[in-house]
C-alpha cells in the first residue's frame, strides 16, 4: 500500500479559498494534506517576508508533535501569492521543504493577476467595477452575467483585505529564479495573466527531475475550472518523488485548517457552483 506524502497547502488569500477546495478534496484521497492559513489584519503593514517567517514559526513548532526528532520536510503548494509564499520559504529554508509546488506563478513570481488590475487602473479611464468585471472574464473566460458579479466582489475583497504584492502607489520586486528542492510548475495553457513567455520562462531555473505542466484549456484559476487533471499531474508527480514521510504522518487527519498565533481570521465567502 502506498504510503501517504505530508503536504502543505499555503492559503493567504482567505476570500479566494473557495477555489481551492476542490482540488484539495482530491488531493487529500491520495495523501495527507493540511492547509496553512494567513488573514491580513487592517493595521499590519504588508509584508512578504514576515508572512514566510510566520510560516517557519508554524513549521518548526509542529515538530514538537514528534519530541526529539528533526523537522520534517513538507512538500509545500500554493497558487498565485500563495506560491510566491512558498517559493520564497523554499529558498530560505531548503532543509524543510520536500518539494514546492507552484501553480499560476510565472518566471517573474510578482507577476500575478493583482498586477494586471493594477496596470489595467492606471492605464484606462475606467472605474474600479468595469476592470473588475474585465478581470474575470480574462481569469475565468466568459460567465453567466451573476457568476461574473460574485467573482468580481470576491476579487474586489482579495485587492482591499489579503496580502498583496501590488498597489497603485508601487509593486515588490521578486527575484527570478528557481529553488534546489524538486518543483512542479503548473499553469494554465491560455492563461491571460501569464503569458507563454512567463511560463516557459522557468525552463532555465529547472533542475533535472522538475517539471513544468500545462493545464489544458486552463487559465489563472485553472485548478477551480481543472480540479481532476490537475490533482492528478501533482499526484503523478509526487508519485516520482522518493519517499519523505515520518511515522506520525499516517496517524493525522486528511485535511488540518492551521493558524499561526501572530494573525487574525478573516471572514470569507464560499462561492458555490
Amino acid at each position: 500500500m502506498q504510503k501517504k506524502l505530508d503536504a502543505l497547502w499555503l492559503s493567504v488569500s482567505p476570500y479566494l479559498k473557495c477555489f481551492d477546495q476542490r482540488l484539495l478534496s482530491h488531493l487529500t484521497k491520495r495523501s495527507t494534506v493540511r492547509r496553512w492559513k494567513y488573514s491580513q489584519t487592517i493595521d499590519e503593514p504588508c509584508s512578504i517576508r514576515a508572512v514566510v517567517e510566520s510560516l517557519h514559526e508554524y513549521l518548526h513548532n509542529r515538530s514538537s508533535v514528534v519530541e526529539g526528532q528533526p523537522i520534517p520536510k513538507v512538500h509545500l503548494m500554493g497558487h498565485g501569492v500563495s506560491g510566491v509564499v512558498g517559493l520564497l520559504y523554499a529558498r530560505q529554508y531548503p532543509q524543510h521543504v520536500a518539494s514546492l509546488t507552484l501553480l499560476s506563478v510565472g518566471a517573474v513570481p510578482a507577476v500575478n493577476w493583482q498586477a494586471h488590475y493594477y496596470a489595467l487602473r492606471k492605464l484606462l479611464p475606467c472605474s474600479r467595477e468595469v476592470i473588475l468585471g474585465q478581470m474575470t472574464r480574462l481569469l475565468f473566460g466568459q460567465q453567466a452575467p451573476r457568476f461574473v458579479t460574485a467573482l468580481a466582489q470576491l476579487l474586489s475583497q482579495d485587492l482591499d483585505s489579503n496580502l498583496t504584492l501590488h498597489s497603485l502607489a508601487s509593486d515588490v520586486h521578486v527575484p527570478a529564479g528557481g529553488v534546489s528542492v524538486p518543483l512542479l510548475v503548473c499553469n494554465g495553457e491560455i492563461d491571460d495573466v501569464l503569458t507563454s513567455q512567463q511560463q516557459d520562462g522557468w525552463a532555465r531555473w529547472m533542475k533535472p527531475g522538475d517539471r513544468l505542466w500545462h493545464c489544458p484549456e486552463g487559465r489563472y484559476f485553472f485548478h477551480f475550472q481543472q480540479h481532476k487533471i490537475t490533482a492528478k499531474a501533482i499526484c503523478d508527480y509526487w508519485a516520482q518523488l522518493p519517499a519523505q514521510l515520518s511515522e506520525h504522518d499516517a496517524e493525522s487527519p486528511n485535511l488540518t485548517h492551521t493558524q499561526p498565533m501572530s494573525t487574525q481570521r478573516l471572514s470569507s465567502n464560499f462561492l458555490h457552483t
